[in-house]
């Protein structure tokens, strides 16, 4: 495996805040590289893990994390990206979690957008690794829950860190609010967008996305391969996408953890035109009442077997 930054748990990493009960929940720590960081609290070892953020101490890392900042926007989405123990927060004491966990949130704020050429009346969280960790093939995993909110678009991915499409794009969890599935798609030159490879992951009955999942993608240099809880449900050869463009695939890729609003993906699954493209008054609501977020426990790389 090729890493630009080997980073092994519990080293070189700043971890994050907390442990178990969503009711006791620990008020939102700081944002992104404001206060000093305590010492991390001990996480798991394994001598396989190249990358571990177990979010598990009193601070988001601005040495690992980047956050989005406002003048960012794609896909037509309604969201702004700041930087915000409103957006982008550690919670302690959450049913389920193996320690502290990651919040990215949106947030009802009408009247604040920066920028002259969008109406976002949403401020929302978006981080990233590009710079201080990124790396070229093995498996990228997260523990994630979500909220059930049409419209919403939480994700989990990989993007190149040059031009895009050509450098590539792994989507590795996509949810827009249909609590009955997540999505997985690859992007390059020739299969981006509405063209890119993609497929629907549909949670076996009693399994909702509001349930703690495992969200993977193993990636080598010949095929890359998407599972749920170990459970694989899309793998896709360089030989197959070759026939539709180059694979991007063989180049350095960051980590990215999102929390997006409406825009071309929700509105194309929902087809809801106000109050909000892709977001419904129900939705928006949720959001007012701050209920819609997405935890993430964990996210690590291993390195292919």
């Amino acid at each position: 495996m090729r890493i630009r930054r080997l980073l092994l748990a519990g080293a070189a990493i700043a971890l994050l805040a907390g442990c178990g009960g969503e009711d006791t929940s620990s008020p939102p720590s700081a944002p992104i590289g404001s206060g000093p960081a305590p010492t991390p609290s001990p996480s798991p070892k394994p001598t396989t893990v190249a990358f571990a953020e177990e979010f598990n101490a009193g601070q988001i890392s601005s040495d690992i994390w980047k956050p989005e900042g406002p003048d960012f926007w794609v896909n037509n989405e309604l969201q702004a990206y700041v930087n915000s123990a409103d957006t982008i927060a550690l919670r302690s004491n959450v049913a389920g979690a193996d320690g502290g966990v990651l919040v990215l949130k949106p947030k009802w704020a009408p009247g604040q957008d920066t920028r002259s050429d969008r109406r976002a009346d949403f401020q929302s969280g978006r981080i990233h690794t590009r710079g201080a960790y990124d790396f070229t093939y093995g498996r990228a995993q997260a523990r994630i829950k979500m909220t059930e909110f049409t419209g919403v678009w939480p994700a989990f991915w990989l993007l190149g860190n040059g031009t895009w499409p050509a450098t590539g794009e792994i989507d590795i969890m996509e949810f827009v609010g249909e609590p009955g599935w997540i999505s997985a798609a690859l992007h390059g030159s020739g299969y981006s967008g509405a063209n890119a490879f993609s497929r629907r992951y549909n949670f076996p009955s009693g399994l909702r996305v509001s349930d703690w999942h495992i969200y993977s993608a193993e990636w080598s240099s010949t095929a890359i391969t998407f599972a749920v809880d170990g459970n694989e449900y899309f793998r896709i050869t360089r030989g197959e996408v070759e026939r539709s463009g180059p694979w991007a695939f063989d180049t350095p890729k960051h980590i990215i953890l999102n929390y997006a609003l409406g825009g071309d993906y929700p509105f194309g699954v929902n087809g809801v035109l106000a109050p909000y493209r892709g977001l419904p008054q129900s939705t928006v609501d949720a959001i007012k009442a701050g209920e819609a977020e997405m935890l993430v426990d964990w996210v690590r790389v291993t390195p292919l077997p």
